[in-house]
């Protein structure tokens, strides 16, 4: 059985909706650095920065990082074709995984928690900060959707890894309400994502 520590509205949902999508047996423990419970301390032990999710695999491996859980579920589980069968495809997937979590997620990092980057800093250095980062995050979605939005890279109505986490990330920091402006057909897109039945389960679990 896997086990996964993680949080309400977090990254966690991607791995729960993978999870589901692989029929794998798991169990969910919550936990995460900024709200205190049981799980805390088992998961500072498993990882020690905190981050969730955080995966143990049945033999007693920890898996960190939602790129990397997504990519092991999808080899272990190839049915599951949260991972390509096809080269071609399977290389824009990876490289859709690793800009989301490279380039989104550490703006999203900024917004909200900016005072990690800058302990010192007062009230408006702060908020221009947080400002910058968000700037930052709706041109990172906006190439996003010009880089990835393609037949090769991208299939809504059969979501794979990419979509899962895409439909994830993209609800966090207004990036929706951005693209519904900036790229219309793409957010149109994220849509029919969400209502797959698995994933509006989860995303409805989480509040979103």
């Amino acid at each position: 059985m896997f086990t996964l520590f993680g949080a309400n509205r977090s990254g966690s949902a991607a791995i729960e909706i993978a999870l589901t999508l692989c029929g794998a047996d798991y169990q969910l423990v919550a936990a995460s650095a900024w709200e205190e419970g049981a799980g805390q301390n088992e998961l500072k032990h498993l990882n020690p920065l905190m981050q969730v999710p955080t995966l143990v695999v049945p033999d007693g491996a920890v898996l960190t990082e939602s790129a990397a859980i997504l990519i092991h579920l999808g080899l272990e589980f190839p049915s599951s074709r949260l991972m390509s069968h096809e080269a071609l495809e399977r290389t824009q997937q990876l490289r859709a995984l690793a800009y989301i979590t490279t380039n989104c997620y550490a703006s999203i990092g900024l917004i909200d928690y900016p005072e990690r980057w800058l302990p010192d800093a007062d009230p408006d250095q702060l908020d221009r900060l947080v400002a910058g980062a968000r700037r930052k995050l709706r041109s990172q979605w906006d190439v996003f959707s010009d880089v990835f939005y393609n037949p090769v890279a991208w299939h809504p109505h059969a979501p794979g890894a990419v979509e899962i986490l895409a439909s994830v990330v993209s609800q966090w920091s207004g990036a929706r309400e951005h693209l519904g402006r900036s790229r219309p057909e793409f957010y149109a897109s994220l849509g029919i994502i969400d209502r797959h039945p698995v994933i509006k389960a989860v995303l409805q679990r989480h509040g979103w």
